[in-house]
């Protein structure tokens, strides 16, 4: 009897590419790129400072959407790796906790190893710039899932705040100011609609200067800065403005019996929304599936206004654009944005 030669590799996967990358992996990832012992094990043990006397654990996942479809279009994956750590740990930071480490999850189509060294040249840089370790993962090539060059990521960070350091919304006081530090672009989110337009409006993105040096701008990590100010008693809370907008975003972290006074007007947007603006969206539309310019928000006592602009570089200075009364509608948007 013939018996048909199968294998893994047959079918479309293939171990000794995967292996290579988990070489690559070990090689890049740690501080100053030492060999890190953990990647290619069963899991990852991190010890936890010791100076913590009461931790809390803070664990937060996300993705980057279709911005990765973005990516594929232009043959471009370093920056999307950046967007997935600070998809996570600007989540993480609004807690209080201060990012510890950082797992990522690759399912692609086929193992392409210089695709993938590039997103995991991009997860690294973003756990650079927040000050965490990439200790694993896991990625999986998938024929039968994916067609041809398709793929998509996921990342997952665990961080520690002290018990009395905790940021809830029990500190948000009426008279508080609600400050706005601005976004480096689009960020992560509203790509499907953004992807819509230039289908139906026929833009070829890899001549459309403006867009191409746009999109693909990662996402701005707010860690550190945040840190800064929360070791200085500086914030009553905050929140990471993704989707569902400023509105969506703030309201979660608005008590009951108050209310988020906020003046459209007052928000600096950006060139790339004021182009998406011009192909007829509304500005309803707008609010609730971009950040307009504003990435994160802070809610501060009014004193501490003046202090807190040293701790951000330039391009990234907050401003006021409202404040705290008290209310039953936990966010009112007054005013129009100025297009």
């Amino acid at each position: 009897m013939k018996y048909n030669n199968f294998t893994y590799q047959k079918s479309g996967v293939n171990i000794q590419s995967a292996d290579k990358f988990v070489e690559f992996l070990r090689k890049k990832t740690g501080k100053k790129k030492q060999k890190n012992k953990n990647i290619g094990g069963f899991g990852s043990i991190t010890r936890i400072p010791g100076y913590y006397k009461r931790p809390n654990i803070v664990a937060c996942t996300d993705g980057v959407g279709t911005k990765i479809e973005i990516a594929n279009l232009l043959n471009k994956f370093d920056t999307i790796g950046i967007d997935l750590v600070a998809m996570s740990v600007n989540d993480l930071v609004v807690q209080g906790a201060k990012p510890l480490i950082f797992l990522d999850y690759i399912s692609i189509n086929k193992i392409n190893l210089k695709k993938l060294k590039s997103i995991i040249i991009g997860i690294n840089k973003g756990c650079d710039l927040s000050e965490c370790k990439l200790v694993g993962g896991e990625t999986a090539e998938m024929p039968g899932t994916y067609s041809k060059n398709k793929f998509d990521i996921a990342g997952f960070s665990v961080g520690l705040v002290e018990n009395n350091k905790i940021l809830d919304k029990r500190k948000i006081k009426t008279e508080d100011l609600v400050i706005a530090v601005p976004s480096s672009g689009v960020h992560s989110n509203g790509f499907s609609l953004i992807r819509h337009i230039i289908k139906k409006k026929k833009i070829n993105l890899n001549k459309n200067k403006f867009l191409k040096s746009e999109l693909l701008k990662p996402t701005k990590i707010y860690v550190k800065e945040i840190l800064k100010l929360l070791d200085n008693n500086l914030i009553n809370s905050c929140a990471n403005i993704t989707g569902g907008g400023i509105e969506d975003n703030i309201k979660r972290i608005i008590p009951n019996g108050f209310s988020a006074n906020i003046d459209l007007s007052k928000i600096k947007i950006k060139k790339i929304f004021k182009w998406i603006k011009e192909q007829n969206v509304s500005d309803s539309e707008m609010l609730k599936t971009f950040n307009c310019g504003v990435g994160f928000c802070l809610i501060i006592k009014k004193k501490n206004f003046k202090k807190i602009i040293k701790y951000f570089p330039l391009g990234y200075k907050p401003y006021v654009i409202g404040k705290i009364i008290r209310g039953k509608i936990k966010v009112k948007l007054n005013e129009k944005l100025r297009w």
